[in-house]
């Protein structure tokens, strides 16, 4: 193995812990231990990694006024100033709406191709570090898509659309890697008892403790996302879109410069070879003699408790298959990240609801009054919720939550994120309603002029709007940040990178389902816009959890599972 990599210690570390029986499984309280100081650094390029406009699709909010509002008159730079509406290309909400659709499918349709590469080739840090430099490569023509001259041209279209595919492409690399790799810095895998300065005998859960790391791992995306979409609205009202995208390339050269410092203090997992078709064979395999002319039979049959069994190395009669070159723990290893696999097929319907963030919202937000504020400026209280909540969540909500003996466990905080997404568009819908109501144009809001061509707009405050933002917010705590955890807690060890793309592949599946419903992102039809978005997710929560119950019992059984030998060829 190569010296770069530091995993061969991975079981010495649990040398000498007392492990906790299964009686003080259920007895005893439940903490996170400290978070390793190399998932600090980490954290560090991910927040210039959100900083970054072309990297993180939440902060498109800016890409929204450059392609749907009209170049301000004598503007050279797209800035609209004290009084006027920022924009560049004029092409409408429904274009808007359709292109940063396109950007956040395309973002997360390459972390797949990330995924594979590192697991079978590069390992994690190196895909990292090329990805880094493919976006970077999308910054600079992000840039010159919006300098004078150029921008708000029929160019200017041209190469802001390519800059969005470089860039995405380079998150495709990037995304499914870091998140496995911060949480790879903490080395145990297994509960063990401890006593507290109190005295008390405690169980330090390393699934708790990876919850915590993606907990602030988040927060230091939130901060990065907090930092660079205010200062890039403000850059994009005041001095032009040119600003707005080179501040955040300036940001993002420090995660080279990070990476580059941590090479030697990362922890990390080498390449295994080509895991995935070993998976997948391992699945065909399983469904020998398992299919009925009955599709009930087949559903029952394929949905047994023993599906798995039957391609374990142990129960082959006779020489096994030559292709079997991994152990019986290894199988459960990937039984465990078919069922993640199953658990993210429901979050496209949460993602509908997130999506109106960086498009939807934004736009309805320019339809009120703002008294002189950007119309982008509101959608920064989902990173300002998150900077908030995320620490009361962790020191006080969840400990609590654990002294009163409930059992907050991951399924449950996904079905609560899909509640409180499905609350978040209810508010949307219910103030969209009243803009109608109140706009003197009536349903065509977003249209609306006088005879000189100033925009009229709803009396209504735009600060109305914060309820989505909060309530959304916390549905990323539950459902979002729950989700970075159960990919890389039910991956196999030798494939997080490629559960965690399938984790971030369902917000392309979501933007896909999304552009179906772009007819709907205009006027007088975005109350249906919000309605709808409410109601999938509202009753796609329900049948989640109804689904997963069973599932849930499994938490701890899930979570301490042996490690598996898997020998590529």
């Amino acid at each position: 193995m190569d010296a770069d990599y530091l995993d061969s210690d991975v079981d010495s570390i649990h040398d000498g812990l007392l492990f906790p029986t299964a009686e003080e499984m259920i007895t005893l309280r439940r903490v996170s231990d400290t978070i390793p100081w190399n998932a600090y650094l980490i954290a560090i390029v991910e927040l210039a990694e959100r900083f970054s406009v072309s990297l993180s699709y939440r902060s498109s909010v800016v890409f929204t006024n450059y392609i749907q509002q009209p170049l301000p008159p004598f503007s050279r730079t797209g800035a609209g100033g004290a009084t006027g509406q920022s924009g560049a290309l004029g092409a409408g909400q429904q274009m808007s709406t359709g292109l940063t659709t396109f950007y956040q499918f395309w973002a997360y349709i390459c972390p797949i191709a990330g995924a594979y590469i590192a697991d079978t080739y590069w390992g994690r840090y190196k895909t990292i570090c090329w990805s880094v430099v493919v976006a970077m490569l999308g910054h600079i023509i992000m840039i010159i898509s919006s300098i004078p001259g150029i921008i708000g041209t029929n160019a200017s279209l041209g190469v802001f659309i390519l800059s969005m595919i470089v860039t995405s492409t380079g998150t495709g690399g990037f995304k499914s890697n870091v998140s496995p790799l911060v949480a790879e810095q903490y080395r145990i895998t297994k509960c063990y008892i401890t006593t507290t300065r109190s005295g008390e005998r405690v169980i330090v859960d390393p699934a708790m403790t990876t919850t915590r790391i993606y907990m602030y791992f988040y927060l230091f995306i939130n901060i990065g996302a907090l930092i660079g979409q205010v200062g890039m609205v403000y850059a994009e009202k005041y001095v032009g879109f040119w600003l707005a995208y080179t501040l955040p390339t300036i940001v993002f050269c420090i995660s080279p410069l990070v990476l580059w410092y941590g090479r030697s203090r990362y922890r990390r997992s080498p390449p295994q070879g080509s895991v995935l078709p070993a998976a997948l064979r391992i699945w065909r395999y399983a469904q020998r003699g398992r299919w009925s002319l009955n599709p009930f039979k087949t559903i029952k049959n394929l949905t047994s408790e023993d599906f798995w069994e039957s391609a374990k190395p142990s129960k082959q009669v006779g020489e096994k298959p030559r292709w079997m070159t991994f152990d019986d723990q290894w199988v459960d290893e990937v039984r465990r990240g078919f069922k993640a696999c199953g658990v993210f097929i429901w979050f496209p319907l949460y993602w509908l609801c997130y999506n109106q963030l960086n498009n939807n919202l934004v736009s309805q937000a320019a339809t009120m009054n703002t008294n002189g504020l950007p119309n982008d400026i509101l959608s920064n209280l989902d990173p300002l919720a998150l900077i908030i909540f995320i620490p009361i969540c962790d020191l006080l909500i969840y400990p609590a939550l654990a002294r009163a003996g409930i059992k907050f466990t991951a399924l449950k905080k996904i079905t609560w994120g899909f509640g409180t997404a499905a609350a978040s568009m209810i508010w949307a819908a219910v103030l969209q309603y009243y803009i109608y109501k109140t706009n003197p144009c009536g349903h065509y809001a977003a249209t609306c002029e006088d005879a000189n061509k100033n925009p009229l707009v709803s009396p209504l405050n735009v600060w109305i709007q914060s309820g989505s933002y909060v309530l959304i917010a916390f549905s990323e705590i539950f459902a979002s940040i729950t989700g970075l955890e159960y990919a890389f807690t039910k991956a196999p060890t030798n494939m997080r990178s490629l559960v965690m793309s399938v984790f971030l592949f369902m917000s392309a599946a979501s933007a896909a389902i999304g552009e179906a419903f772009v007819s709907l992102s205009l006027d007088p039809l975005l109350v249906w816009n919000y309605a709808i978005s409410a109601i999938l997710a509202g009753v796609g929560g329900i049948l989640f959890w109804m689904a997963v119950r069973k599932l849930d019992s499994e938490e701890d059984k899930l979570n301490n599972l042996s490690s598996g030998h898997f020998e590529s060829k």
